[in-house]
């Protein structure tokens, strides 16, 4: 299937409207959301809320967008100015907050945790998959940043592992993945596929060649699923909604390639405790 452009900024949307989980939406304790591209001060190839720093947007564009982010999620509230996020490098590591970060000296990792109110955790994905987390009865959330690397390294045990130190029951960790790229959109070669069935032959299950395609592709989203439900965690719930396929929400690093975009934006998942 070919990729559309991101369109007009009109179609982006001027009003912060971040997908809900459902799994998590009657937990009052906290505030969460998956947020698209509405509602953002960003132009051209970042139209909307771009909130990547590692993109070559207007930094005070990006730094305004972040902080609309955490504003929308506080509702007025005490809170972090601007969504706590790590420097992503497709690790498995998780920092765990007692409080905001300094931006200026974000930890190299892939995830985080808490169990302080107000500390508004972030991860920026454009087509990788954002895993929120949440025990609601000890007062503990995370958010991961999920590609495939990630996944397969083991960055959703790290995090639920880390949830567990600072108080949570595994058995009662809530977990939804957010807007990924989608099995349809995520062609991908023999050289990554054979690595991950070698690993482990029941791996093979999320490949397939969909119908008029000749390369094998990965159902990342089933992977991550997969992954959450072997660690033990209480609820798994998985977004049907491909970052690729839909440039007028979402930014992807694969469709801007495909367009042959010099540079792409980065959505965010957050989550915070009240």
């Amino acid at each position: 299937m070919t990729p559309t452009d991101a369109g007009s900024a009109q179609h982006i949307g001027t009003t912060i409207a971040p997908l809900q989980a459902a799994e998590l939406s009657d937990v009052d304790t906290i505030a969460h959301g998956f947020f698209t591209r509405a509602g953002g001060v960003s132009t051209g190839l970042y139209a909307g809320l771009n909130c990547g720093i590692g993109s070559d947007d207007a930094r005070e564009n990006v730094l305004e967008n972040r902080r609309r982010v955490s504003r929308h999620l506080l509702a007025g509230g005490p809170g972090s100015a601007m969504p706590n996020t790590v420097f992503q490098v497709h690790g498995r590591e998780v920092a765990t907050l007692e409080g905001d970060l300094d931006d200026a000296a974000r930890p190299r990792a892939d995830a985080l945790v808490t169990r302080q109110p107000g500390v508004v955790l972030g991860i920026l994905t454009a087509d990788c998959g954002p895993v929120l987390f949440c025990d609601p009865d000890a007062g503990v959330v995370g958010v991961a940043h999920a590609g495939w690397k990630g996944a397969v390294g083991g960055v959703l045990e790290a995090t639920i592992d880390a949830m567990e130190t600072i108080g949570a029951t595994r058995a009662a960790i809530r977990t939804v993945l957010g807007p990924t790229i989608s099995y349809p959109s995520y062609e991908v070669g023999e050289t990554f596929m054979a690595p991950l069935v070698a690993d482990d032959p029941s791996n093979a299950a999320f490949f397939g060649t969909p119908v008029g395609k000749t390369r094998p592709h990965f159902d990342l989203p089933a992977y991550i699923a997969s992954r959450l439900g072997n660690a033990g965690v209480g609820t798994v719930a998985v977004s049907d909604v491909c970052t690729y396929l839909q440039g007028q929400h979402y930014y992807s690093y694969r469709r801007a390639t495909h367009l042959g975009e010099p540079d792409y934006g980065r959505q965010i998942s957050a989550i915070v405790l009240r």
